[in-house]
């Protein structure tokens, strides 16, 4: 394991690797740990990717499961509401297959890999930071320059580098059923029913190719695997589910407060989950993530080049934050919807045409996230071109 690298990435989800990625191939050293043996092993997120972001970022389209126009959005007592988009609006990521491309063009950026190796602490120095790096019991120092947490949402890089943490946040708990036909078009279904998803919603994800089945709620107000019991029984006869035996099962927190005001120092940042950068209506992560890590990128880059501070300063989670108001707001309204008189009565207000046009704005909307692009990292066509090289190897 080398002492000295410019870069540490501590998590290799999506947007550890991507960050690793951008800075490898930038020709900085960077090493990128994460705890888990491999990056497919334990995958968390249902890895829903909007049209946005398929259209900003050439991902892999193997790796990508069919297109999605269509979402139903039911109450408690199963009345539902179906929008349709004349585009793709949606497409469910193979997550695991997608992390190993990741990998792979991590490598072929020069990045080293540290699987199954844990951050035990991480303390400053004179030009940098000291990690203590665990691995099999025995730990490591490394001496890394800058430091960026992509290690979820619950950080242990944000109170080691001084920065904030997340403060709320949804569990979210699914199982994935492969080789089962439903007999419908590919949908997102979506039931608002504050018994089994408090304060958020459940879903059967159906694509054609695969099936999920989950719910996500405040884990103060229910238990997730007794809630997808329940909700698992309630939606098997209707999608063919009966008998039928997960062959994944995915679960984890889902931080719903918002980017962090303070997402940067001299000594290192947070990004994706860790940052907060997932918006708070919705709970989507992907698109901010890969839009989020684009810019950490290339703020580290500048600021490996110039050893200013200034150059961090376009990463502003207090600005980006400003940005959600509504979303915050609207996020404190489903937080105070507790019985399912209340849900019946929402999702009848979103049938009556001026609700029925927000409805369709939230689940086909191009606002996932602001464009935090500053220039030669942006996430436009160009940028996401790049990506899909990497990914695929073809690029040089």
């Amino acid at each position: 394991m080398s002492a000295h690298v410019d870069v540490l990435v501590v998590g290799a989800g999506l947007a550890g690797l991507e960050c690793a990625r951008r800075l490898g191939e930038a020709g900085a050293r960077v090493m990128l740990a994460d705890r888990k043996p491999a990056v497919d092993h334990a995958v968390h997120t249902t890895g829903i990717f909007v049209r946005r972001t398929l259209e900003s970022f050439d991902l892999p389209d193997d790796c990508l499961g069919p297109p999605v126009r269509r979402v139903a959005l039911y109450s408690p007592r199963g009345r539902s509401l179906v929008l349709e988009s004349p585009h793709d609006e949606y497409r469910v990521g193979h997550m695991g297959p997608l992390y190993r491309r990741g990998l792979d063009a991590c490598l072929r950026a020069g990045v080293q890999w540290a699987p199954s190796t844990s951050l035990a602490s991480l303390q400053p120095d004179e030009t940098g930071s000291t990690a203590t790096l665990e691995r099999a019991g025995r730990r490591e120092r490394l001496h890394a320059r800058f430091v960026i947490g992509a290690d979820g949402a619950v950080s242990r890089v944000a109170p080691a580098l001084g920065l904030d943490e997340n403060r709320e946040w949804i569990v979210g708990v699914e199982e994935v059923f492969r080789g089962v036909q439903t007999g419908y078009a590919p949908a997102f279904h979506c039931w608002i029913d504050p018994e089994v998803a408090p304060g958020y919603i459940a879903w059967v994800v159906d694509d054609g190719e695969e099936v999920h089945v989950g719910v996500g709620g405040y884990a103060s107000r229910f238990k997730p695997a007794e809630a997808l019991r329940r909700f698992h029984a309630r939606v098997a006869p209707r999608f063919g589910l009966a008998g039928a035996a997960a062959s994944e099962r995915r679960g984890g927190r889902i931080p719903v407060g918002g980017v962090l005001p303070r997402i940067a120092c001299a000594r290192g940042l947070l990004t994706g989950d860790a940052a907060g950068a997932v918006s708070p209506l919705t709970a989507g992560g992907l698109d901010p993530c890969l839009r989020l890590s684009a810019l950490a990128a290339e703020v580290a880059e500048d600021f490996l080049a110039t050893g200013r501070e200034s150059a961090l300063a376009p990463y502003d989670g207090a600005a980006l934050r400003a940005r959600f108001r509504t979303r915050l707001l609207i996020r404190r309204v489903l937080a105070a919807v507790r019985s399912p008189a209340a849900a019946e009565l929402a999702v009848a207000a979103l049938r009556l045409p001026p609700f029925r046009a927000a409805a369709h704005k939230v689940f086909f909307g191009r606002g996932s996230f602001p464009d935090v692009a500053r220039g030669r990292g942006v996430p436009r066509r160009a940028a996401g071109a790049g990506l899909a090289a990497a990914l695929t190897g073809s690029g040089s």
